[in-house]
C-alpha cells in the first residue's frame, strides 16, 4: 500500500472538481465519498450532486471545507493537503467500509485529525478506483488554528505498513530500503506519449546491469556502454582530478526541451551499480584475463572463445551454490544468480522483457541489502557463478540440443536458489524480499528453455516440467548454519 503526499495547493474546488470528473483519460468509475471528518453527518449529504450537464456540483463540498480556513487565525498560503493511497496490483479489491477506515488510521497517524478530537480539520476520502483513493483535507483547524502535519510523509508510511497487516496486503519496502530507482510520473507520461516501449532510466538500468556482468573491469565497462551508444559521464575527485568516483549515464535521444542531455548516476538506477559496488564485484570475481579493446567494433564474442558444455557447467555451479545457501552467504550467492539471469535474458530475450529480465530483477531485489555486511568467507561459487554469466552474455542462444537440457536445469537451480533466499528473509522479517525472491522462483519454474540455434524459439508462456533425471537440490544438501 502506497501512500504519496501531494504538494500542497490552494484551490479545495478545483482538486474536487478533479477528483469527481472523468480523468485525463476517461479512467475515474462512480466517483463517491467513503469517508469523511468527525461530526459532518451521513455521507449522502455531502455527496456532490449531478447537475443537468452531467457534471458533479462540488460548491457545497468545497464550502464547507473552506469554512475552518476562511475563519483560521492565521492560515498558511497553501491550505490544501492531498494524498492518495494505492493497494498493490495483487492485491484483492477493498470495500468502501475497509477503505473508510484506511483512511481516518492515515488521517489520525499523520496527525490531521487524531481519533476522538472534534475540532480537528475537515477532510473527506474520494475512490475513483477499485485500487486507491484520494484524501483531501484543509489544513486549517475546527477551533481556528493551523494544523502543520509535521513529518506527515513519513507517518503515513508508518500507517500503511500496519494496515497491510492487518488487512493481509501485499507487504512495502519500508522507505529508504529500495534496491533501484523508479521512473517518476512525468518520466512515465512522457514515454507513453512518445510510444517508447519502457522508459529511459529503466532501460539504461537494464543495459548497465547487463554491461557489468559481461565487463572484466571498469576500463572495459566503460568501452562497452559506449559501443553499445550510452553516453557515459565520469565524475572525478576534487583532490585527485585523475581518480574516477563516480560515473551518469544518459540516452543520446533523452534530452530536455533545450536539448540538454538527461543524466541518471549509477547508484541512483541501482544500488549495486554505483562505481565501488562495481569495483567491488569485479574484484571478487575470477576474470579470464581479456585485453582492453581498441574501439567499439573490437567488442565482440571472440574476446571469449567458446566454451564447451558452458551451461552443464554453470547449472553444477548453481547447484553446488544453492547447497552453500544460509544467512551469511545468501547475499553473494543470490546476487551472482542475478547475475547469470541478466546474462541469459540478453543472450535469450531479443525484446529484453521477457520473464528472464523479470526474475533477474526481482532476485537482485531480494538479494539486495542496505548496509553492506562484511564479504562471507568461501563463497567461492558467487565469483565462478559470474563469470560464467560474462560467458552466456556473449555467446548467444545455446548452440546444441544437451546445451537446450542444461540450460533448464540451470534455471531451475536458480529457482531452488530464489526459494532457499526466500526462507531466509523471511525468518529475517523482510517480508517484501521474501516475495520478491518468491516471485522469481515462481517465474523461473514456468520458464521455457531457449531453443537451439537454427529452430524456433518455443513459446514461454507454457509450463515446462521437471525431467525425469532432474534432481533438485534439497535441503539436506546445503551446510548446517
Amino acid at each position: 500500500m502506497i501512500p504519496a503526499i501531494h504538494p500542497r495547493g490552494t484551490k479545495v474546488g478545483g482538486l474536487l472538481r478533479y477528483l469527481f470528473g472523468p480523468g485525463k483519460r476517461e479512467e475515474h468509475t462512480n466517483p463517491h465519498l467513503v469517508a469523511a471528518w468527525t461530526d459532518a453527518g451521513p455521507l449522502a449529504t455531502l455527496e456532490p450532486p449531478t447537475r443537468a450537464d452531467g457534471k458533479r456540483d462540488v460548491r457545497q463540498l468545497t464550502d464547507l471545507l473552506e469554512q475552518p480556513v476562511t475563519g483560521g487565525r492565521n492560515p498558511p498560503r497553501q491550505t490544501v493537503w492531498h494524498c492518495s493511497i494505492r493497494t498493490h496490483p495483487t492485491d484483492r479489491t477493498l470495500s468502501d467500509n475497509q477503505w473508510a477506515h484506511i483512511a481516518g488510521e492515515v488521517m489520525a497517524a499523520v496527525g490531521l485529525a487524531p481519533h476522538g478530537d472534534h475540532r480537528a480539520v475537515r477532510w473527506v476520502a474520494v475512490r475513483h478506483a477499485d485500487d486507491h483513493i484520494h484524501l483531501v483535507a484543509t489544513l486549517v483547524r475546527q477551533d481556528r488554528r493551523t494544523a502543520w502535519a509535521w513529518k506527515d510523509k513519513l507517518r503515513a508510511q508508518q500507517a500503511c505498513r500496519e494496515l497491510e497487516e492487518r488487512y493481509g496486503l501485499y507487504r512495502v519496502a519500508p522507505p529508504g530500503a529500495g534496491s533501484r530507482g523508479w521512473p517518476r510520473p512525468a518520466e512515465l507520461n512522457k514515454t507513453a506519449r512518445l510510444g517508447r516501449r519502457a522508459a529511459p532510466q529503466e532501460l539504461l538500468r537494464r543495459q548497465i546491469r547487463t554491461t557489468a556482468t559481461t565487463a572484466t573491469g571498469e576500463a572495459d565497462f566503460f568501452a562497452r556502454l559506449a559501443a553499445a551508444g550510452v553516453e557515459v559521464k565520469l565524475r572525478h575527485s576534487s583532490r585527485n582530478p585523475s581518480q574516477v568516483t563516480g560515473y551518469a549515464v544518459g540516452l543520446p535521444d533523452h534530452t530536455t526541451a533545450a536539448g540538454d542531455s538527461i543524466w541518471y548516476g549509477g547508484g541512483r538506477l541501482a544500488a549495486d551499480l554505483s562505481l565501488p559496488r562495481l569495483r567491488a564485484r569485479w574484484a571478487s570475481s575470477p576474470n579470464r584475463p581479456t585485453p582492453r579493446p581498441r574501439n567499439a567494433a573490437r567488442i565482440a564474442a571472440d574476446a571469449f572463445p567458446p566454451h564447451p558444455g558452458l551451461y552443464r557447467d554453470t547449472a553444477d555451479a548453481a547447484r553446488s551454490a544453492a547447497g552453500q545457501m544460509n544467512a551469511a552467504t545468501a547475499t553473494d550467492i543470490a546476487g551472482a544468480a542475478a547475475d547469470v539471469l541478466s546474462a541469459a535474458a540478453h543472450a535469450w530475450e531479443s525484446d529484453r522483457d521477457g520473464p528472464l529480465t523479470a526474475a533477474a530483477e526481482a532476485l537482485d531485489r531480494a538479494a539486495y541489502e542496505q548496509q553492506r555486511p562484511p564479504r562471507a568467507p568461501n563463497v567461492s561459487y558467487a565469483g565462478q557463478l559470474r563469470s560464467m554469466a560474462r560467458l552466456i552474455s556473449v555467446m548467444g542462444a545455446v548452440s546444441e540440443d544437451t546445451d537446450t537440457t542444461a540450460a533448464l536445469h540451470l534455471i531451475l537451480n536458480i529457482a531452488a536458489i530464489a526459494e532457499y533466499l526466500a526462507d531466509i528473509r523471511e525468518a529475517q522479517q523482510r517480508l517484501h524480499q521474501s516475495q520478491a525472491a518468491r516471485a522469481a522462483a515462481s517465474l523461473l519454474s514456468r520458464y521455457a528453455p531457449p531453443a537451439r540455434v537454427g529452430r524456433s524459439a518455443p513459446s514461454t508462456s507454457r509450463s515446462y516440467v521437471r525431467p525425469d533425471h532432474y534432481v533438485a537440490p534439497t535441503r539436506s544438501d546445503r551446510r548446517a548454519r
